[in-house]
């Protein structure tokens, strides 16, 4: 009977979350609409041509009106209610847990509609603040994979490559773990590489594309990393040293 009442918990959590979505989605839709319809009021009196003309560019606005009042709606929302992770060990059907898969869902209703348009923009960092992460001066994020902002800190001109994913969860039987991200001042992520839950990176560290840092891995400052899993070149040049010594 256990997994009956996990799917039922499941299918109980999908639908308050599509509810959830749709608050958000219908609130931040209210400009968009706006902005349509007084250009449609605005434009009938004029050519076919120029009316629809002006109706398309109304929709292009409006959807990036749409996109920007959800962040900061959804930024807001987690900033006045002050929700934030705590790192540690959670059982998955907890209140712990349960606010992680609702931080979660939050940032996910931005991933999956607008924030391509906002990578390497002051909006993305904005975004990222408003949903509790420490960000320097400078931080350049050209990926959409940045989960976790409340377990999340990065230092003044560092930059994320596309792609890359950063994220301060991990699912390991049946438990949710939370640890924190700890990224150094200019330090470069490799595009599509992966920064496990635990990882603290030194400052002017190098982070090789497509690496994959195992969770708690410390770098220290000015190292390079690269690999699966991601290993580094110091200490790789230092056993090859040994060797040859031998």
């Amino acid at each position: 009977m256990k997994w009956l009442f996990v799917s039922l918990v499941q299918l109980l959590s999908s639908v308050v979350m599509y509810l959830i979505g749709t608050v958000f989605f219908g609130l931040a839709l209210i400009p968009g609409i706006a902005l349509f319809f007084k250009t449609w009021s605005f434009a009938q009196n004029m050519p076919l041509a120029v009316k629809y003309l002006l109706l398309g560019l109304s929709l292009a606005g409006g959807y990036f009106l749409f996109g920007l009042t959800l962040i900061l709606l959804v930024g807001l929302f987690r900033t006045v209610f002050f929700i934030r992770l705590k790192e540690g060990n959670h059982p998955l059907f907890s209140a712990e847990a349960f606010k992680w898969a609702f931080v979660s869902a939050l940032y996910l209703l931005v991933n999956f509609t607008f924030i391509d348009f906002i990578l390497l923009t002051p909006f993305s960092n904005i975004f990222l603040r408003l949903l509790g992460a420490k960000l320097g001066k400078n931080v350049q994020i050209n990926s959409k994979f940045v989960f976790d902002a409340t377990l999340l800190e990065i230092g003044d001109n560092t930059v994320i490559g596309g792609g890359a994913i950063i994220i301060g969860h991990i699912v390991e039987r049946g438990v949710l773990k939370l640890r924190k991200v700890k990224i150094g001042k200019n330090v470069t992520i490799g595009s599509h590489s992966t920064v496990m839950p635990g990882c603290e990176i030194g400052d002017n560290a190098i982070i090789g594309a497509s690496a994959v840092l195992r969770k708690g891995t410390k770098v220290e400052p000015r190292d390079i990393y690269y690999g699966i899993p991601a290993e580094s070149v110091r200490n790789r040049h230092k056993e090859a040293k040994e060797d040859v010594q031998a």
